[in-house]
């Protein structure tokens, strides 16, 4: 079978668009790219080329630049074109060359094709690429996710060559005379893919001569055990996790019991930006005190008495919030927490500041809204008492209910807030610092 039926046949298979389909080529110069656009052209396709000049190769730069825009011409095809200082823009952002290239090439094809009504973005990647790709992931230690390689799909961006290997590509370059750009850079290994491509895998080939067919076999097996292993990943979050707004939550005495804790934690924890590294130190929260977390980027894993919690690190948008000693504003989806510590201080009977007697509180504190079973001692009492009972005595409506947040400090309830302190963290006469906590409504 020539490339050009296994060029569709392959489109067919992995139902990568349409013949109808608007498409927008990805192409540098290079051999695969332009072989892309040949075989695009043969097969009848309607397509546009976009072109990134990086400006890291000096004048060979502004020679691609201006071989696409010819190979535009050449197809009668709209051709998109952009310059980026990317040496600069890395150095700026701290990322790799390599990173930075390629997350400003995919978001402005992007922006090329959702301004311009193309339906998708077609890059050349090969089987010798998805070769690398694995590989890489297989040292950098990315997990079963990491091996399945390159996607034929994801959302917009396809890649209809991934079943040719780089010589079928050349040879179908030669057979039907098309010229195209060589980037020395290739033979270079700066860059961590030219070192598997030019050192690595010729080595290994000298050992096992059939390595890239098995790995190809490999890429195809492992992809289909992720779809089990995903399966049984999905069973367990089923099983385990409980949204509660923005946040979720875990019953520890239930996590604990699944096997492999490690695998299923860390398959949980991944989608809020924690790393394979951090998930022993997760495991180790699930046997600390009340009150210990982990942060991401973006989130906290919280221990809080029987619950691991994730809630996002903004606080206006979570709903288990830890306050750390030297915390002084908190905001949250109600209002703005304003936290000092005195020595000397006068009384303040304002049902919005609680002053409280720092002896036996302990840090970190945990505001959130409250729940069905809390109770505390209110001011003046020495009996506990529920909080919906508590509620009822006060006649609070139901949306008053929903918008009551509580502040505790080791399991036990200093502040419904805004309301009453607990009589056990009362100021008397023998108080010597004070932790006075003031709430202040966002309609206030």
């Amino acid at each position: 079978m020539d490339i050009l039926k296994q060029f569709q046949q392959y489109i067919k298979q992995q139902h990568l668009f349409n013949p109808k389909d608007k498409l927008l080529l990805a192409v540098s110069g290079g051999v695969d790219s332009v072989v892309l656009c040949e075989l695009s052209k043969q097969a009848g396709y309607d397509f546009a080329i976009a072109h990134c000049n990086f400006q890291l190769r000096g004048e060979d730069s502004n020679r691609d630049e201006k071989f696409v825009a010819q190979l535009a011409k050449k197809y009668e095809v709209p051709v998109y074109q952009v310059s980026f200082d990317t040496n600069a823009i890395a150095a700026s952002e701290k990322k790799s060359v390599e990173e930075t290239a390629r997350d400003l090439r995919y978001a402005w094809f992007e922006e090329i094709r959702s301004s311009n009504g193309y339906d998708y973005i077609v890059t050349a990647h090969h089987a010798d690429d998805n070769i690398e790709t694995v590989l890489m992931n297989f040292f950098r230690g990315t997990g079963i996710k990491g091996l399945h390689g390159i996607l034929p799909r994801q959302s917009k961006i396809v890649r209809p060559l991934l079943f040719a290997n780089k010589k079928a590509l050349q040879l179908f370059a030669e057979l039907h005379d098309i010229v195209f750009v060589t980037d020395y850079t290739n033979e270079q290994n700066d860059f961590t893919r030219n070192y598997f491509r030019n050192e690595l895998i010729p080595a290994v080939k000298k050992v096992f001569s059939g390595v890239e067919d098995n790995i190809l076999n490999n890429i195809t097996r492992l992809g289909e055990a992720e779809k089990l292993y995903n399966q049984a990943i999905n069973i367990h979050k089923e099983k385990l996790l409980e949204a509660k707004g923005n946040e979720i939550h875990i019953p520890v005495l239930k996590l604990l019991k699944v096997s492999p804790l490690a695998t299923i934690l860390y398959e949980i924890i991944k989608d809020y930006n924690f790393t394979a590294h951090q998930t022993e130190e997760v495991i180790a929260l699930l046997q600390s005190e009340s009150g210990k977390y982990l942060q991401s980027a973006s989130h906290r894993v919280i221990k809080n008495r029987k619950w691991l919690i994730i809630s996002p690190n903004k606080t206006n948008e979570a709903q288990n919030i830890l306050i750390e000693a030297a915390n002084k504003k908190i905001n949250f989806e109600t209002g703005v927490l304003l936290i000092e510590q005195y020595s000397t201080f006068a009384v303040n009977h304002s049902p919005f500041i609680a002053q409280l007697d720092l002896t036996g509180i302990k840090f970190p504190l945990l505001l959130r809204k409250w729940k069905q079973g809390d109770y505390f001692y209110p001011l003046g009492m020495q009996k506990k008492k529920k909080l919906s009972r508590f509620f009822i005595d006060q006649k609070l409506s139901l949306t008053q209910k929903e918008n009551v947040w509580v502040i505790e400090s080791n399991k036990k309830i200093l502040w419904v807030v805004g309301m009453r302190i607990d009589d056990r963290f009362k100021i008397t006469d023998t108080t010597k610092n004070v932790l006075q906590l003031e709430f202040k409504r966002l309609d206030g």
